[in-house]
């Protein structure tokens, strides 16, 4: 799945549909799901109580709204994608190139939320932390090879496993060489949709593995996890979307022991 993740995903297209503050009709509602993951980020990070050297986010994808909240509790920051021009992209705004992203309105929302800092403080944290941009195959038992990095304080994955894993089989054992990119104690933030068997970017259908709620906690407590919280935002008009079947949203947090 994932080579056709790499041929045929546009993240510029992806944006658009994706990370614009703005409802279209007949698809997902960008704006309510950029909002919760925004929302539930932020509640998770903003307080400090999750905080170390190292954070890793696998499957970053071409955006840099998730770590927004996290970035300052995170002395290190991994970022990785299987896709070259996912990377790229993320790489593109590091930089402050012409033609990156522009992550302004989902800055200031966080901003909103939690009333401490400025776009301009944010930004120029993320750029300063974000130390590796890598390539990454979650199918692998280290989905960084030939690269090794450290155990991580906080391993963060959004959108990702559903997408690249082929069924439940191929999610669990890669959902495990994830875990074990984590050090004991260490807090792993996952963001999914549940009950979805595919999803389109323009025009672009992706196929990705249906997963439920009992199956995910089932899953990390067999790897060693406990569920501290699963947070759920069901979906809309689902039977009218078209560019995905997806049932609900969530946000969880486990700690490794």
């Amino acid at each position: 799945m994932g080579e056709c993740h790499q041929d045929k995903f546009d993240p510029k297209t992806y944006f658009n549909y994706c990370y614009q503050f703005a409802a279209v009709p007949g698809q997902k509602d960008n704006s309510r799901f950029v909002s919760f993951v925004l929302c539930q980020l932020s509640k998770t990070f903003s307080t400090g109580k999750y905080r170390g050297q190292r954070l890793i986010e696998v499957g970053t994808g071409p955006t840099i709204h998730t770590l927004i909240s996290a970035c300052e509790y995170y002395d290190e920051i991994v970022v990785s994608d299987y896709v070259d021009s996912n990377r790229k992209e993320i790489e593109k705004w590091l930089k402050a190139e012409e033609g990156c992203f522009d992550w302004n309105a989902h800055l200031q929302y966080v901003c909103d939320l939690e009333r401490k800092r400025t776009p301009a403080i944010i930004t120029d944290t993320l750029r300063q932390r974000v130390k590796q941009v890598l390539k990454c195959d979650i199918c692998l038992e280290n989905p960084f090879h030939p690269v090794t990095v450290p155990p991580a304080d906080c391993v963060l994955s959004s959108l990702c496993l559903e997408a690249a894993c082929k069924d439940r089989e191929s999610y669990r054992r890669s959902l495990s060489s994830m875990v074990d990119l984590l050090r004991s104690g260490g807090v792993l933030v996952l963001i999914g949709d549940l009950d979805e068997t595919f999803y389109t970017v323009g025009e672009q259908r992706f196929d990705c593995v249906n997963l439920s709620e009992e199956f995910i906690t089932e899953a990390l407590s067999k790897l060693g996890l406990s569920v501290e919280e699963f947070t759920l935002q069901q979906a809309e008009d689902r039977d009218s979307n078209h560019k995905c079947d997806y049932a609900a949203s969530f946000h969880l947090i486990a700690i490794k022991h």
